[in-house]
Parts: C-alpha cells; sequence; structure tokens
C-alpha cells in the first residue's frame, strides 16, 4: 500500500511482472492509497523491485508550476516543489512518512535552456537520445532520508560559487544579490561541524526561490531552498540559513518519525542556529534571539489561544491536516525546553555535548519524544534528580505557554523595551518628544524586536502609528521582518493609509509567515474585510496552493 494524492496510475509491474493494482477511499487530505498485489508469493527479506508508471496532476498540493510572465526573467517557466509535510504523495507514489528513510537516483528531462536540481549531488547531465531540444540532468542522494525531503525545481538558473562546497542558485536578476546576502554560509557551516559534528551530505547549496515560495527556508539535503524575502542587503536574515543548515543534523539525520514529534527537528534546529549565531556573533545576540523568540511563541499563542491544543508540544494529530497544525510552538516551545535546560544542566557547554551524542546516537533514523527523553535521562545520569523537578507533562502535554520561563541577558533587548514603553504610555501631548534619534543606534534587530513587543499589546491610537512614520519613516524600509511587523502594527491601529501598502506585502510574496497574518489582520479591519476577500480571491489562482489553502481558511473562503 501506498499514498497518494491526485496521481493516475498507468501500469504496475513487479519484478516486470504485471501486478493488478486499485485505490482505496479518497481521504479529504491524506488523498487516496494505492493497493497494489504482488503477482507472486514474497516471503519476510526477500527483495522486489516495483516498477510504477504515473502522472502528477497540474494542481498537485506539491507543486507549483510558473508561467514565463510570472518569473523574474519573463522568458521560461518554472516549477518548485515542496513535500513537507505529507505532500511528496501528491508527486509519486510512496510511503509518506518520516518513519521510513530512502536514498534516490533521479534522471529529470527538461527544455535544453533550462537546469534542473534536486535535494542530491549533482551528477552530470547528457542531451535527452530521445528528443535533441531536452537535457537530461542525473542526481543522487546516498545518504538515506525520508522522502519530504525530494525536492526538484525547474527554471532558468544560474549559480555563483560562494564557498568550498556552496553554490547559490537563482534566476539571473537575483543570483549576484543573493551571493552577497549568503556569503556567511561557509563560516556557518564550520561553525555548525564544530557544535554538531561532521557534515555528512557532500554539497551545500543554496536556491533562492520565486516571491510565492511559502516558507522563509526548506532544509531539502544538499540544496536549502529559501525566500526572496530574506534578501534585505545586509544579511541581517541570514539566521534562517543557518537554520536550515542545521537541519543538516537535526531533522535530516534525526529525524522525527510522526508529524506529532515535530519539536524534535525545529526546536532542535532553532537550538543549533542559535548557537551559531552565537558563535559568530556573541553569547548577547543569542540570547536576544532567544528572547525574541519566547515573545513570537507568545504572539502565537494569543493568536491559536491558550487552550488551543495544537498549542501543545507534542500535540495529538488525529486526523488533523499538519498543514492546518503549523505554526511556531514546535520551533519556540522546543527552544524553549531546550534553553531552558540548558540552564538547569550546567551551561551551553555541557549541553553542546549533550546534542552532539543525541545526533551521533539517532543519526540516520527516525524517533519520538520518548526515545529523546531516555537518552537525555541516560547521558545525564548524574543529574536525575534534577531531571525528575522537570514538568515533563506540562511541557510536553499542556496548551499555552510553558511552565516555566528560561533566563535571558536582557543587554540588547533593554533598548528595545524602553522604546516600545515610550509608545505606550505616550499621550497625544508627548508624541513630539520622539525623533529619528531614537532609532539611531538600534540595529535591524531591535527595530524588529521593537515592533514586535507594540505587537504584544493594545493597539496603538492611529495618531501614534502617524506620528512614528512621521519620524522613524518605517514605510520607507524593505526588510521584510520590519515591514511585516510595522504594516501589522499600521492594520491594528485602524489606519486606513496602511491597506493597500499591507495588501500589497501580502500579494507581492507569498511566505505564509507573512501572507497569512496580514490577510487575517485586514480580514479583522471592518473598513476593509471585502477588499481583503476581493484580493485574495483575485490572486488565489496564482498563489502556491498550501497558501491558497491556508489563506481561504483563515478568511472563510474554503470552497
Amino acid at each position: 500500500v501506498l499514498d497518494t494524492k491526485d496521481v493516475q496510475v498507468y501500469k504496475v509491474t513487479v519484478n516486470g511482472q504485471d501486478a493488478k493494482f486499485g485505490f482505496g477511499e479518497k481521504h479529504s487530505f491524506k488523498g487516496t492509497p494505492l493497493e497494489i498485489a504482488l503477482p507472486f508469493e514474497l516471503k519476510r527479506g526477500q527483495e522486489a523491485i516495483v516498477e510504477i508508471s504515473f502522472e502528477s496532476s497540474p494542481k498537485s498540493s506539491a507543486l507549483q508550476w510558473f508561467t514565463p510572465e510570472q518569473t523574474s526573467g519573463k522568458k521560461h517557466p518554472f516549477l518548485f516543489s515542496q513535500c513537507q509535510a505529507t505532500h511528496c504523495r501528491a508527486i509519486f507514489p510512496c510511503q509518506d512518512t518520516p518513519a521510513v528513510k530512502l536514498t534516490y537516483y533521479a534522471e529529470i528531462s527538461v527544455p535544453k535552456e533550462l537546469v534542473a536540481l534536486m535535494s542530491a549531488n549533482r551528477d552530470g547531465e547528457m542531451p535527452d537520445p530521445e528528443d535533441s531540444s531536452r537535457k537530461i540532468y542525473r542526481f543522487s542522494q546516498n545518504v538515506p532520508i525520508p522522502c519530504y525531503l525530494v525536492a526538484l525545481v525547474v527554471g532558468a538558473l544560474e549559480s555563483r560559487k560562494i564557498g568550498p562546497r556552496t553554490l547559490v542558485w537563482a534566476e539571473k536578476e537575483l543570483v549576484d544579490k543573493s551571493a552577497y546576502e549568503f556569503a556567511e554560509a561557509e563560516a556557518m557551516l564550520k561553525t555548525a561541524e564544530d557544535l554538531a559534528g561532521p557534515y555528512v551530505w557532500g554539497q551545500y547549496d543554496l536556491l533562492v526561490l520565486p516571491p510565492s515560495f511559502p516558507y522563509g527556508g526548506m532544509e531539502n539535503p544538499c540544496l536549502t531552498f529559501v525566500t526572496p524575502t530574506l534578501l534585505a542587503g545586509d544579511r541581517s536574515l541570514s539566521n534562517v540559513i543557518a537554520h536550515e543548515i542545521s537541519h543538516s543534523w537535526t531533522g535530516n539525520l534525526v529525524t522525527n518519525k510522526t508529524w506529532e514529534h515535530f519539536w524534535l527537528n525545529e526546536g532542535h534546529t532553532v537550538y543549533l542556529e542559535r548557537r551559531i549565531g552565537g558563535r559568530l556573533f556573541g553569547e548577547q545576540f543569542r540570547h536576544f534571539q532567544a528572547l525574541g523568540g519566547w515573545r513570537e511563541l507568545q504572539n502565537t499563542i494569543n493568536t491559536l489561544g491558550d487552550k488551543n491544543p495544537v498549542t501543545n508540544l507534542v500535540p495529538n494529530l488525529s486526523e488533523v491536516d499538519p498543514d492546518v497544525a503549523y505554526s511556531s510552538v514546535p520551533y519556540e516551545k522546543g527552544f524553549a525546553l531546550l534553553f531552558y535546560l540548558e540552564q538547569l544542566l550546567g551551561g551551553p557547554d555541557v549541553f553542546i555535548g549533550f546534542l552532539k551524542a543525541y545526533i551521533q546516537q539517532f543519526a540516520y533514523k527516525s524517533i519520538v519524544t520518548e526515545d529523546w527523553k531516555n537518552f537525555l535521562y541516560s547521558y545525564f545520569k548524574d543529574k536525575v534528580d534534577v531531571l525528575d523537578k522537570v514538568d515533563w507533562n506540562s511541557w510536553f502535554h499542556a496548551p499555552g505557554m510553558p511552565p516555566v520561563k528560561p533566563k535571558y541577558d536582557m543587554t540588547l533587548a533593554n533598548a528595545c523595551v524602553a522604546l516600545s514603553q515610550r509608545w505606550i504610555k505616550a499621550k497625544e501631548s508627548d508624541l513630539g518628544s520622539f525623533s529619528s534619534a531614537d532609532l539611531k543606534e538600534m540595529s535591524s534587530h531591535q527595530l524588529i524586536e521593537f515592533l514586535a513587543l507594540l505587537l504584544l499589546e493594545d493597539p496603538l491610537p492611529v495618531s501614534h502609528v502617524k506620528r512614528m512614520q512621521e519620524v522613524y519613516d518605517f514605510n520607507a524600509i524593505n526588510n521584510s521582518e520590519i515591514r511585516f511587523r510595522w504594516l501589522r502594527l499600521c492594520i491594528k491601529s485602524k489606519w486606513e493609509e496602511a491597506i493597500p501598502l499591507a495588501l500589497k506585502m501580502a500579494t507581492d510574496q507569498g511566505r505564509m509567515k507573512f501572507t497569512r497574518p496580514l490577510f487575517r489582520d485586514l480580514y479583522n479591519f471592518d473598513k476593509c474585510r471585502d477588499l481583503a476577500v476581493k484580493t485574495f480571491l483575485e490572486h488565489r489562482a496564482s498563489m502556491h496552493p498550501v497558501t491558497s489553502m491556508l489563506v481561504g481558511k483563515d478568511l472563510k473562503q474554503d470552497q
């Protein structure tokens, strides 16, 4: 039995013999099981080669197809895949579970002016012997991976070498900007190897996708996919690169066995990402990023509700679509648990010893939370009394904020807190006391945090956001993380002039972290609810299928 979703199957053979096959009952999001009857008896331990002739659907939830007009270059079409969590089955029949790992070899035939790339090492190219206008690209992934890490992109891509094992790939228009933005990749890889152990994947390339790519990044092995919203011009959003690099150990080597245990992938990856940031930019910066993560968690739990079971670190996902359950919780509640344990068990140097041993113990395997916890207890067997004081049940199985807040160095956060408090407390008559000088000592990271703090409070009066625009000119800032929070702040304060700007950001790019909250805020602002819905419906056809489905639910337009 294999998973499929919107896939047609024409023929199945087993060891060359025709096999009967049929489809089971269709499930709303899981798709349709493909049942293959083996044409001969097979004993446990015997191998068979199953060959399936199939075709995916143009509306596959794993794929986004672009016409030439939708690309930067405007000349050639473009395709990318995004399989996580359960969309690999919408490309080809497979055991679509992270509990199973596989190696793969692929040959991809494309028009010869285009390039194909996969989540594998590049293994050469040749003219297509069956069609001289096409070219065949070969790929091999010799490290066993879960099938959600199978990935494919086809487009008019160019590359720049930015390190001994790293090429950046993008359309011509963005390739040089991308090479500059991600130049720290090799330093991050070296730091990660020092923290987590050898990098086993060979190449580490980066691919910049069209703006509709639904995530900040996707850790496809040998070829991280990233959103162009990271191209701030000053490398300030490179923590996403550190995050995807970290997945080469946590997630891609040690993998969650089911999506309930997604925090094992993401909590550890955020932990490693911030350890890399700490090495490169200092321990105060690591604490600042960690505190920003705690605020992000507060924000998510305010949105989802503190009794919502999807805010459990280990949720029950029976009959729940993982795309619907997706949030910052596994990332930031997972990180908070590890950061709390680091402080409890003797600090960063002690805890990295555990992390390295954990990766060594479970590399190439898929595990659940219980496996992680048992290993933690065996590694820290001299500190069982300390571990027993942890409220494991609340951490894992209670909704809302964690039972304990870790300690954070406040050095870099204090300026953000002080300025946000000035704005929160300011009366109409105090607005003259603000000036552009307020920001002159603040980094872009601190501006993000300043705005994030304001978003946790009740909306500011519209007079305040107008004054903020006068003195700080946030509308002129193109850094996506700053712009996103600024526009949310304006819409929450019901500043009508921000409506077209927020709609533009929600549709010019499709990173769900930005697009969903912007559409949600616009929908909740009575003045522009109808316009938000109308704009979504106009753009729906050209949106990524998962983004379109989730924004549709947010705006109560789901068909």
